[in-house]
């Protein structure tokens, strides 16, 4: 069969889902099968004795073992660290709260939710604490929403390129569904004063980390969430109590939050001065650079999977933006010399994940893959060379080009730059 393809192997999602394509990866039935023969199926041990009782709390399957969060720490500070979420390995738009990546001070604070309190003082009329028990009583409400540290993929400012599964270079970005209270509806209790234009949350865990925050972005979309994926945060996403702060560095998702400070400036803590800021190539220094630009990942074929068959693959990955929705992915297998529209898997919602794919035939060929993110704002994902030319290469954090993965002729994949 013919398909409409351009370079490097893609078909247009179109064509391919008019036409039912079939990807023929199905071991063949013996010929000796007729329509007329019963085709019986090997009675397996599953099949011949009960299976496992009830639990309490369902857990993966055993042979899923591979799928976990890659973890990195301080060996001299094992709670300093961080866990990656693996891409590679999932599917759909929303991260298992087991898999989602972690960033630590100074370990996971176990929290007696009734000894836990929220305090909002400084620059309000009305200084208020609340209890967990509280809190669960109010008006809540659920976004779906990502959730990306701003040193997330900082690798690719390297010199030569990564070779590592992309859920070990890019993983440092979940997406869940969270649940709580507007931040608005609790401001609005502590009653903030005229001159209040910066708010300070705090954690509550040994580190005490603390960063500040815009009024007017607390005031708009930020919430304290209380659930994540319809159960209660676990305590290394911050249980009892996390500040989500939508389309924002991570580093402001603060959680364990403890304390909020209303103030007429910044704190200058080092999460804002020594880290989360760039140093430009004219020698200054960019701050509270907080959105999380547009930006795009293949996560299959990626680093680490072989193709070992000719024909159809079906190319997949995710997308996000803090600026809002995502309303296009291209996908190019000639590195970016051609585009083509992948298809956007519904729902497409804003500051979330969005998962894209397109149809793909290899017949062998060398090639490299790459897809391009655009947002609801008309932001184009940059080429790793645009990126370096607009900032430099003394950065670390908000690194979101283009990524591309080499495909040798014999289905080896390896990360290679622009």
């Amino acid at each position: 069969m013919k398909f409409k393809q351009i370079a490097g192997g893609l078909i247009d999602r179109r064509y391919f889902l008019k036409k039912s394509l079939i990807f023929s990866v199905a071991a063949s039935i013996p010929a000796y099968l007729t329509a007329q023969t019963p085709l019986e199926l090997e009675r397996t041990e599953w099949m011949s004795e009960p299976g496992l009782g009830f639990s309490n709390y369902g857990q993966p399957s055993p042979f899923e073992k591979k799928t976990i969060r890659w973890t990195m720490a301080n060996s001299h500070a094992p709670g300093n660290g961080v866990s990656w979420t693996p891409l590679q390995d999932l599917e759909g738009i929303i991260t298992p709260s087991g898999l989602h990546f972690e960033r630590h001070h100074n370990g996971v604070p176990q929290i007696d939710p009734t000894a836990h309190r929220l305090m909002i003082h400084g620059l309000v009329n009305n200084p208020v604490e609340f209890s967990i028990e509280n809190l669960l009583q109010y008006p809540k409400t659920s976004q779906i929403c990502f959730i990306e540290c701003g040193g997330n993929s900082n690798a690719g400012w390297h010199t030569n390129p990564i070779q590592t599964p992309v859920g070990n270079f890019h993983g440092m970005v979940s997406c869940s569904e969270w649940t709580g209270i507007p931040l608005k509806l609790l401001l609005n209790e502590a009653q903030l004063q005229p001159q209040a234009q910066w708010l300070i949350a705090e954690g509550g865990d040994a580190s005490l980390m603390n960063v500040s925050l815009p009024i007017d972005k607390a005031t708009s979309d930020c919430f304290v969430a209380l659930y994540q994926n319809g159960e209660r945060i676990r305590p290394e996403n911050g249980y009892p109590l996390r500040l989500i702060v939508p389309g924002w560095e991570g580093v402001l998702n603060v959680k364990w939050l403890q304390r909020i400070h209303i103030a007429n400036q910044p704190t200058m803590s080092r999460n804002e001065t020594a880290k989360y800021t760039e140093l430009l190539p004219s020698g200054k220094a960019q701050q509270f650079s907080f959105i999380m630009a547009a930006k795009s990942i293949i996560t299959n074929p990626s680093f680490g999977h072989q193709l070992n068959r000719f024909g159809l693959y079906q190319i997949s990955g995710l997308a996000w933006s803090g600026r809002g929705k995502i309303t296009r992915v291209e996908v190019s297998a000639d590195q970016g010399q051609t585009w083509l529209d992948a298809e956007l898997q519904t729902p497409v919602l804003p500051l979330c994940f969005t998962r894209f794919r397109i149809p793909w035939q290899w017949q062998g060929q060398a090639v490299v893959l790459c897809s391009r993110a655009t947002d609801e704002t008309g932001y184009i994902q940059p080429t790793r060379t645009e990126l370096v030319a607009q900032r430099g290469r003394h950065g670390y954090f908000h690194y979101n080009a283009i990524v591309n993965w080499a495909i040798s002729a014999q289905g080896k994949i390896s990360h290679v730059y622009d």
